[in-house]
């Protein structure tokens, strides 16, 4: 465990002198997903004043999640925050020649609990001249037991993601819980495969919807969520669904930076999201497009959503579409289809931009390796190949929020494939 402590004694003159202790503050990171370097701590004040941690050549250092533990529970709790000073070598999978800006890491509001479960939102903070960002936690009362959980944004660990899944598989028949993989560094990469009833696979519609190809990313995780629980739940259009369509579903694709607190964007060699390759460097990548190549051989790959969270400027949830020349005349009218419902389903619990953005030779270098896109040269003529971003920058993108989105864009694939449906 990696602690740094701050304590202190006051004197006070009652009738004589005695001495009244200061609650000493401990930062700890012992636990899937944390993340920070602390710059000091003023137990008196109960402020933490911190950066972001994690290393660079693994990702936009962005991300910082951790606990502070004893605190006092009656008093308020400051976080003074600074951008990441962190750099690496240039390189298409490492472009930060000078620190990434602090906008990344400095939500408007930050996510704070006192068990790990229900995240709450702080007030808006405010930014200083010396560039900081300073939230106000609000005193925790007794029942936080001295602990408080702060972060980024609401956690979605691999080890929440893998008991998730085990959970779901044991709850529902219908729910299969599989390992897409082992990553390269060992770890569990847990998945789900969603179908209901006699008809063979080769009849149903073939889908995939995969969240945190950048680990930072965490709320896609819980749109990812919100996605399997209306699908798996008593509503009469989403068991059509279960019943005529085959489902994968990884709620976390990049497991090392997700459970190592590192932020996985432009991770060297190259990012999960631009690794779709005849040779992806990452175990992860290489498992999805052997599952994907398998339903495109049945002529089956019907829908493809890869999850995600946008720019902090971004504050309308938006879709990314595949480059117009990979797109074949049956696709464009099928993704055209796919982006009207979404926008029907997806507006009303979050705000949505009217059109999608493009992930074309203009967007980045390696534009083809990209999921999306690279699935949309690969797939069926039929193939709808989508990315959506759900904003982390507003006071909807919540848990709660963040599953609302899920739910929507669940209904809006039901509405979808019924309308394919001779």
């Amino acid at each position: 465990m990696k602690t740094l402590s701050a304590s202190g004694l006051v004197a006070g003159l009652l009738w004589g002198m005695s001495m009244v202790s200061i609650h000493a503050l401990e930062v700890e990171t012992d636990f899937d997903g944390a993340s920070v370097r602390v710059l000091g701590v003023d137990a008196g004040a109960q402020e933490v004043r911190f950066m972001p941690g994690g290393q660079a050549e693994r990702g936009w250092p962005c991300w910082w999640y951790f606990r502070i533990a004893g605190i006092n529970p009656g008093q308020p709790l400051t976080l003074k925050l600074s951008g990441s000073d962190a750099v690496v070598g240039k390189g298409l999978g490492g472009p930060l020649t000078k620190p990434l800006s602090s906008s990344w890491a400095m939500p408007e509001r930050a996510a704070w609990s006192t068990d790990g479960k229900t995240w709450l939102q702080t007030e808006p903070g405010k930014k200083g001249a010396d560039g900081q960002m300073v939230y106000q936690v609000p005193a925790a009362g007794p029942s936080a037991k001295g602990r408080v959980l702060v972060a980024w944004g609401p956690p979605y660990t691999p080890a929440r993601a893998e008991e998730w899944v085990r959970q779901t598989g044991a709850d529902h028949r219908v729910a299969e819980e599989m390992e897409l993989c082992r990553s390269r560094e060992g770890r569990r990469v847990s998945m789900l495969r969603i179908s209901e009833g006699d008809k063979v696979a080769e009849r149903r519609f073939g889908v995939w919807v995969h969240a945190r190809q950048h680990a930072w990313e965490s709320g896609s995780s819980w749109v990812c969520q919100g996605f399997v629980e209306w699908i798996l739940s008593a509503d009469v259009n989403a068991a059509w669904l279960r019943q005529n369509a085959e489902i994968y579903v990884v709620p976390v694709m990049d497991v090392d930076n997700a459970a190592t607190g590192n932020g996985g964007k432009d991770a060297l060699p190259q990012d999960h999201n631009r690794d779709w390759s005849d040779k992806p460097n990452w175990n992860e990548v290489a498992a999805a497009q052997k599952i994907l190549r398998g339903l495109v051989a049945e002529g089956r790959l019907d829908v493809f959503l890869d999850l995600h969270n946008p720019a902090p400027g971004d504050l309308k949830a938006f879709f990314y579409a595949p480059a117009v020349e990979l797109l074949q005349p049956e696709a464009k009218a099928f993704q055209a289809d796919f982006l009207k419902l979404a926008r029907k389903e997806i507006e009303p619990v979050m705000p949505m931009l009217a059109e999608p953005k493009i992930t074309a030779s203009s967007y980045h270098p390696l534009w083809r390796q990209i999921s999306g896109n690279w699935v949309q040269a690969n797939g069926n003529p039929k193939t709808v190949a989508l990315c959506l971003e759900t904003p982390w920058n507003t006071a909807r993108s919540t848990t709660e929020g963040y599953l609302n989105v899920g739910a929507a864009l669940a209904r809006a694939l039901r509405a979808h494939l019924q309308d394919r449906t001779p």
